[in-house]
């Protein structure tokens, strides 16, 4: 717990640290006294510059005599002092939402687009999530036979989202029978989550005429397949990776090089965006060693859900601890809005 700063700790930490997001470069007393209105000599500043770094929101290096924000000192900063309305200019907003607008109508183009974009405006690694499916509430259930021994189910949940798998069949399945095991599917799952069908389906199945079974069969051997909460394994898109090199810490081709291998390591990824806690405006940001997986302690990430109908998916950036976190998440709240819109 950070006890409360002074006007003039707050006013040096703030300069410090958007300073060093500018220019990646150690702050001195001598580079503060000229950025601030206050009137301090150098050497106040340095006293003050000490006591924060007593509270651990400073650090240094032997080096030079600048300073540069520590994990906790850019969680302060983010808590306290960020602007959430600072950042993103209008010529930015402009081309995310002509851009995004231009994009194939095709969900998947979107999300390709969509992290395509982030990545270059950014210069993070931009990730976007579909929608996680689960969420969802049921429609309808459709049965196609397509030949003696292929069987197509599709899943239609609100907002036109639609899940298809492919099923072998032991042997051709009569026209009748399909439209009245589809008929009855449909009454018995309509208004639930898939996940809640995926929960109770052997229990709302049970009373299913025996002549049915063979198609029945296939639902309950397929059940997490076809109802499957696919926040484990749900498709990513990334962007960014070429843009990020600009960034003066992955001149170092090590650095570069481990944030790479994390895009590679989708599990981890998707791990980390479901369990980060969100704010009251669905942001979330978790800075350095807040991240529990070690190839994550040198990198931020700031993630923001977006809506399909009634499900959800997620938008994120992973990059230096030295990121413009008000630029970002301006950048996430704003592509959230211009992708529930478009969607």
């Amino acid at each position: 717990m950070i006890e409360e700063l002074s006007e003039r700790e707050k006013i040096i930490l703030r300069c410090i640290i958007e300073e060093f997001i500018y220019t990646a470069s150690p702050i001195g007393s001598r580079h503060i006294s000229k950025k601030t209105d206050i009137k301090l000599s150098p050497a106040t500043i340095r006293n003050v510059m000490s006591d924060l770094e007593d509270l651990s929101l400073l650090t240094h290096n032997h080096t030079s005599g600048g300073r540069v924000p520590t994990d906790k000192g850019y969680r302060y900063f983010v808590n306290e002092l960020m602007d959430p309305e600072s950042g993103l200019i209008s010529d930015e907003k402009d081309i995310l939402s002509a851009q995004i607008n231009e994009a194939e109508s095709g969900k998947d183009e979107i999300y390709k687009e969509v992290s395509r974009i982030l990545g270059r405006l950014s210069k993070e690694i931009s990730i976007v999530s579909q929608p996680y499916l689960s969420q969802g509430v049921f429609e309808k259930l459709e049965l196609v036979n397509l030949s003696s021994t292929k069987l197509l189910v599709v899943v239609t949940i609100t907002a036109g989202l639609v899940r298809t798998l492919l099923f072998d069949i032991e042997s051709h399945i009569s026209r009748d029978k399909i439209d009245r095991i589809t008929r009855i599917l449909n009454g018995k799952l309509g208004g639930l989550t898939l996940t809640e069908i995926r929960k109770t389906f052997l229990e709302r199945i049970k009373d299913i005429p025996a002549d049915s079974q063979d198609i029945i069969k296939i639902f309950i051997d397929s059940i997490d397949k076809i109802f499957q909460d696919e926040k484990e394994g749900m498709t990513l898109y990334f962007g960014g990776t070429t843009e990020i090199l600009s960034q003066p810490e992955f001149g170092d081709t090590k650095n570069y090089r481990n944030i790479i291998e994390l895009t590679d390591e989708k599990g981890i990824v998707v791990h980390v965006l479901n369990n980060m806690p969100a704010d009251a405006n669905g942001i979330s940001i978790s800075i350095g060693s807040e991240n529990k997986d070690e190839k994550l302690k040198d990198f931020s990430i700031v993630s923001s859900e977006y809506s399909a109908g009634d499900v959800k998916g997620r938008i994120a950036l992973i990059g230096p601890k030295r990121m413009d976190y008000s630029k970002m998440v301006q950048m996430l709240n704003y592509t959230s809005k211009i992708i529930t819109e478009k969607i």
